[in-house]
């Protein structure tokens, strides 16, 4: 692995609040923490930037300073499926991310593309393909450097299976290859149990998008509660109960020559993702991550 997996967490860390950490400070923080990547948090972003260029320029310079990657989550507010109204709506939503995105020099933003509804799954995601590839070219007409990036999701009534994931990035132009491992995971009712079922999804990237797209992926990863449907909640790595294990995908990782970004979305935020790294690295035959300053 000549370049190496970066870790990092979905949102500001619960500790970090308690020291009133403003937004520019997260940076400095996570790289004393021995984290590399931050997932600035949109998810409830209307049609417009809900954070001034200013700040959004600030954080992108604290990042830069100390090597953190940027990414941004878009608004949970967007289904690229639904009526003309809500598809126009989510288009903006979508777009507003996307200039923010850009001011902060964030690489990718993920975002949910959609729910079937009352369609026919196929139709569904044939609206959603659509609409997708209008955004790309608005943001290409605005010259934003940030890619889109459509995830994979954990409900069986939400567009984002691995298939329509790999169609996305195959048909829309600059996208970013986004797994959420615990999602998949739940929409398949708990289908990672062995090492052979995180590499042949793994395999099937590779196949369609290429070893370039597979080992650069953009990644989420918790343990996820499912039900029937898919995805309840997601829990913390040392719950015996949940899955997937991430020492699974960590093997898959070195297996194939994968770098990615591996954003932590369990309650613990940057202590699971300092775990993660850890698990990773004495896998690979590293020195283990220093966790002394955090309550495991």
């Amino acid at each position: 692995m000549a370049e190496q997996s970066r870790f990092g967490t979905a949102g500001v860390p619960p500790t970090f609040r308690l020291l009133k950490a403003k937004l520019p400070d997260i940076p400095l923080l996570l790289r004393e923490e021995e984290l590399d990547a931050f997932e600035y948090q949109a998810v409830r972003w209307g049609t417009k930037p809900q954070i001034k260029q200013q700040e959004a320029e600030k954080l992108g310079v604290e990042a830069k300073k100390y090597d953190i990657r940027l990414s941004m989550h878009g608004s949970y507010f967007i289904n690229l499926a639904g009526t003309p109204n809500v598809i126009a709506a989510s288009k903006e939503r979508l777009i507003a991310g996307a200039i923010a995105a850009d001011w902060m020099a964030a690489y990718v933003i993920v975002f949910h593309t959609g729910f079937y509804g009352k369609f026919e799954k196929s139709y569904a995601f044939n609206v959603c393909l659509k609409a997708l590839k209008e955004v790309s070219q608005t943001v290409k007409d605005l010259g934003l450097k940030v890619k889109l990036g459509p995830e994979t999701m954990g409900r069986k009534f939400q567009i984002g299976s691995i298939d329509e994931i790999i169609t996305i990035c195959q048909e829309v132009e600059n996208t970013q290859l986004v797994v959420d491992w615990g999602h998949l995971h739940a929409r398949d009712l708990g289908v990672f149990k062995k090492i052979d079922d995180v590499r042949a999804v793994a395999e099937k990237i590779e196949s369609t998008l290429g070893s370039e797209t597979l080992q650069s992926m953009h990644c989420h990863f918790s343990k996820i509660e499912f039900s029937s449907q898919g995805e309840r909640k997601h829990h913390i790595l040392n719950e015996p109960h949940y899955g997937p294990e991430f020492e699974l995908l960590a093997k898959v990782l070195i297996d194939f020559k994968m770098h990615p970004t591996i954003i932590c979305e369990t309650p613990l935020l940057d202590v699971d993702a300092l775990k993660m790294k850890q698990m990773l690295w004495h896998i690979l035959g590293k020195n283990d991550v220093n966790l002394q300053n955090l309550s495991l």
